[in-house]
């Protein structure tokens, strides 16, 4: 074999070698795991608050909510300024029923509520033992509304047939905090 032919084949095989060991790109990483829209419906929520009864200038509480986890939970500390207090973990859940929202408070009481965004409100509904009668269950529906103020409204409803028929249970306004408590 002539020397310029067995140089060139000497390249071609190194060459051929080379390429068979350049790693491949590394594929891109996952997305954030809560950074899908439906994550931040409730985020209008997330503050400092003073709250008080719709249409009434006597505040009754103060409320913390937080997003945690990367965006993926938003927690609520509700602290009333007399009686016990308590608070909620909220997520929206991938393939699910969509939002979820536990809460438990000083009294001992532990709701799981389910829901979602509604286009403009965030509607969560759950059995509440004790909501209306003490010992018996009522369905409560909660809706948080975001007023144009800068406001959250959250307005509760209950019903002791089923879903049947409702009544207004409570109704807050809050609105955000003055000062850190």
């Amino acid at each position: 074999m002539k020397p310029a032919a067995l140089l060139l084949t000497g390249l071609l095989l190194t060459a051929g070698s080379a390429a068979a060991q350049t790693p491949s790109p590394s594929p891109a990483p996952p997305p954030p795991a809560c950074a899908a829209p439906e994550h931040r419906q409730f985020d209008f929520w997330v503050g400092r608050w003073d709250v008080y009864p719709t249409g009434s200038d006597k505040q009754v509480a103060r409320s913390l909510i937080e997003r945690l986890y990367a965006g993926c939970a938003i927690r609520e500390n509700w602290m009333p300024l007399s009686g016990g207090g308590g608070g909620s973990l909220s997520n929206y859940v991938i393939g699910e029923s969509g939002w979820r929202q536990t809460w438990l408070d000083s009294s001992g009481s532990r709701v799981e509520f389910t829901g979602g965004w509604t286009g403009q409100a965030m509607v969560l509904t759950g059995e509440w033992v004790g909501a209306v009668t003490p010992g018996q269950p009522a369905r409560v529906r909660m809706t948080y509304t975001r007023g144009e103020d800068g406001t959250v409204r959250q307005f509760g409803e209950a019903s002791q047939d089923g879903g049947k028929t409702w009544a207004a249970n409570f109704d807050f306004t809050y609105r955000p905090a003055k000062a850190a408590p």
